[in-house]
């Protein structure tokens, strides 16, 4: 019996301890609003945003004390969503995981505010007069910081502010690439698109991730990328179940139940598969029918006109016969498909990653349930590689007659970066307008890569009179020519 008693005061003690600390919280609030309030004054020579030079310090003054309101009420609320669940808990003990990400949140709340009035994060620069907010971690050599904090408080929402901010190193010391801390990017775009990005970065901490996979392509594909990270738990399909083993995974069709269907037209492999009305994207239409017109690709050739050997194909046998057996071993697919040119490269022991987005189609889950792998990138985005580190880069059907020039002299000096002296850069079916071939050409040319294939035919299908495909195997010779 009185272990039972003791057992009870106990819990009522940890109850009560969880409520001191909740009261503790909202007392730190007041004095924090307080402090707000007080140290207001020293906003007014603070330079409130990075897009606009304004030296009126009402405005300052105003945009400083915005902010400052705008985190409290968020702490407020944090605050108080956290007494309504304490009040609907009965016998249940919250996990220590869920107190340690709450009292995270409310310390990075704290300490934003902190930052805003505290005058040990205020520097001034001699060079033009003016106060500017610095990196904490400020060497003082005279160099120029970057204003993360600045640019941080662009944003509305917190878990973007979290993000974007330094992340000093804990140690207060420069780690081996000589940084004192951890610089978190996103891309430049994002800040066109604040409200596209601040929907997408509001969710709840350590919760489900909304099924917003859509609104972060869009962001991504216009320049938002990288993407910050989150810390939520990736929503997974409902009855995920087991994907084919790999002997039989690479020519079937997988189970649906293993992709979340919510954002496409159709709502299976099979209406791929038999698509003919544009619910895929429109230069892979055929792509998920795996049997009847995948099985042979790269393999046969495909000819325009069946009574003449018209055709911008090569051969997988072909192309690998340029160099030596074994020395094409890893490569890219940078192209719009389901990842039969790496399925292919695997049967001749050739490791291929397969770069694309879901335009319209699961590519990505496709891709993966093959047995293959998929990187997730955009167009606009640098190789994930280092120098000089891949034999082969394949591309067809994606990088055609739509592209900028310029964008494609970026995309080819990356490609180029990337492939190892004597790698191969296979350009399948390339097709673009007549009047614009030889542009097209002399950017290519300009790699001076050595020459294996080179063919320019007229593209039958449509606007024969117009467009025409241009395939080529170039070969990267070594540095200097």
């Amino acid at each position: 019996m009185s272990k039972i008693n003791i057992t009870t005061k106990f819990k009522g003690w940890r109850g009560m301890h969880r409520f001191i600390l909740v009261l503790g919280i909202l007392a730190l609030l007041i004095c924090i609003g307080t402090l707000s309030n007080f140290h207001s004054f020293r906003t007014t020579s603070v330079i409130s945003s990075t897009f606009c030079n304004c030296s009126n310090p009402t405005t300052s003054f105003s945009r400083q004390e915005f902010e400052i309101k705008a985190t409290l009420a968020t702490l407020t609320q944090k605050v108080q969503q956290e007494i309504d669940s304490l009040r609907e808990l009965t016998n249940e003990t919250p996990s220590p995981t869920r107190y340690a990400i709450f009292l995270a949140d409310i310390l990075g709340l704290v300490e934003s505010v902190q930052m805003s009035i505290s005058p040990d994060h205020e520097a001034r620069d001699q060079e033009d007069g003016e106060y500017k907010v610095v990196h904490p971690m400020y060497s003082g050599t005279g160099q120029k910081e970057k204003k993360h904090d600045e640019l941080a408080k662009f944003f509305a929402i917190e878990e973007i502010r979290k993000y974007v901010r330094i992340k000093p190193n804990r140690l207060k010391k420069q780690n081996f690439m000589g940084a004192n801390g951890t610089f978190t990017s996103i891309g430049h775009a994002c800040f066109a698109m604040k409200k596209d990005l601040e929907e997408y970065m509001e969710y709840d901490v350590g919760d489900i991730c909304n099924d917003d996979w859509k609104l972060a392509q869009k962001l991504m594909v216009h320049g938002c990328d990288p993407l910050p990270r989150r810390r939520c738990f990736a929503i997974a399909p409902k009855l995920y179940t087991k994907p084919y083993p790999i002997d039989q995974a690479m020519w079937r069709l997988p189970d649906d139940k293993n992709v979340r269907w919510s954002r496409y037209k159709c709502k299976s492999f099979s209406c791929l598969a038999r698509n003919s009305t544009g619910k895929g994207f429109f230069k892979c239409l055929d792509c998920f029918n795996l049997t009847d017109h995948e099985m042979f690709r790269w393999i046969k050739p495909f000819y325009q006109d069946p009574n003449s050997n018209l055709t911008a194909d090569f051969t997988i046998p072909e192309v690998l016969k340029i160099i030596k057996p074994g020395e094409i071993r890893i490569g890219l697919d940078f192209s719009v498909g389901t990842g039969t040119f790496a399925a292919r490269m695997k049967e001749y022991n050739v490791t291929i990653v397969s770069a694309t987005i879901n335009l319209g189609a699961p590519f990505n889950e496709m891709i993966a349930l093959r047995g293959l792998i998929p990187l997730y990138l955009t167009i606009n985005q640098r190789l994930p590689f280092f120098d000089n580190t891949l034999d082969l880069i394949h591309t067809t059907r994606f990088l055609d007659g739509w592209i900028d020039f310029v964008l494609l002299d970026f995309v080819l000096y990356d490609w180029d970066r990337v492939l190892r002296p004597g790698g191969i850069l296979w350009i399948d079916s390339f097709f673009c307008l007549k009047e614009d071939l030889n542009d097209y050409l002399e950017a290519f040319k300009m790699l001076r890569y050595k020459k294996h294939r080179w063919i320019v035919v007229p593209k039958l299908d449509k606007h024969h009179d117009q467009e025409v495909f241009f395939s080529a195997v170039l070969e990267k010779p070594p540095r200097p020519f």
